[in-house]
């Protein structure tokens, strides 16, 4: 399976931070955003990763990241020239995709749960079709909503409607067979100009190929997309490793634990970092 980042948006809900940086490197409490998918993608098993980037981005990206060898992955870029939508992030990587199947997640996008990587280990063993997640909120009018049956079954989804059908929206993580491809390249703009990922889930579903796992109510997703929203993230991701003693999206603790890289070079990076809680952190790995 391949893994997307889409880090390309302007970030104009954050002006004026993100006229001197993009978006996905602003800071989320005590890393940069995109840290945050990254390690999504690291705890999937995903080690082929491109980032879609805004142009004339790819300074900054590769200073931060590289080609990934400091985590034990490949890291890729490509520029996203027009802000199309979502599902153009497929069209972007169609080459760098192949043959195999995908996981997309948005580059503003947080995911955190003792047991995420349960989620993560389902949705990677699906041989087939789509798989999402439905993600309880108050309002759910500025999402996709998605609305189940009686079996729990997906039978429509809604993007931002304005009488939502349930409180379930579907976040930014998507994992999706290689026949999303055919799907995606079968789009047609919606009426403000953008290929929607909602459409894309749509035909998986009408495809009776589209399976949505609820996530539990603790489960903490965040959109660090306004400057509210930014804040809080920062405030929730700082609250939560104080109460449980363990970082969120520590890529080295993840490419450590899952054999992508020595314990030497996990000190040797801590090393690098000895002046800061998040070396003294891994040190103790």
């Amino acid at each position: 399976m391949k893994g997307i980042i889409l880090a390309a948006g302007k970030g104009s809900r954050l002006y004026p931070m993100t006229r001197p940086v993009c978006k996905p490197l602003l800071p989320v409490y005590d890393k940069p955003m995109i840290y945050y998918p990254l390690a999504a993608l690291l705890q999937a098993g995903i080690r082929d990763i491109l980032i879609i980037i805004p142009p004339g981005e790819e300074g900054p990206f590769y200073r931060l990241l590289g080609s990934g060898g400091r985590f034990g992955v490949n890291i890729t870029y490509e520029v996203q020239e027009v802000a199309r939508g979502i599902a153009d992030a497929l069209l972007i990587g169609s080459q760098f995709i192949g043959d195999d199947s995908v996981c997309l997640v948005l580059g503003d996008n947080i995911f955190y749960s003792p047991n995420f990587q349960n989620y993560l280990d389902r949705a990677v063993q699906m041989q087939s079709g789509a798989c999402v997640f439905g993600y309880y909120v108050d309002d759910p009018r500025a999402f996709g909503v998605v609305e189940f049956d009686g079996q729990g079954r997906a039978i429509s989804i809604e993007e931002k409607p304005r009488y939502p059908k349930s409180n379930y929206i579907i976040p930014g993580l998507y994992f999706y067979d290689n026949s999303v491809m055919e799907i995606a390249r079968g789009l047609k703009p919606s009426a403000r100009g953008e290929l929607e990922i909602t459409d894309v889930n749509i035909e998986y579903m009408k495809r009776g190929q589209l399976h949505v796992e609820k996530l539990e109510r603790d489960f903490v997703w965040l959109d660090a997309g306004t400057a509210e929203n930014l804040l809080e993230s920062a405030q929730v991701v700082r609250r939560v490793q104080d109460e449980s003693g363990r970082y969120i999206a520590c890529l080295e603790e993840i490419a450590y634990a899952r054999g992508y890289i020595s314990r030497q070079t996990l000190l040797r990076h801590a090393a690098d970092l000895s002046k800061t809680l998040y070396g003294r952190y891994l040190e103790c790995l």
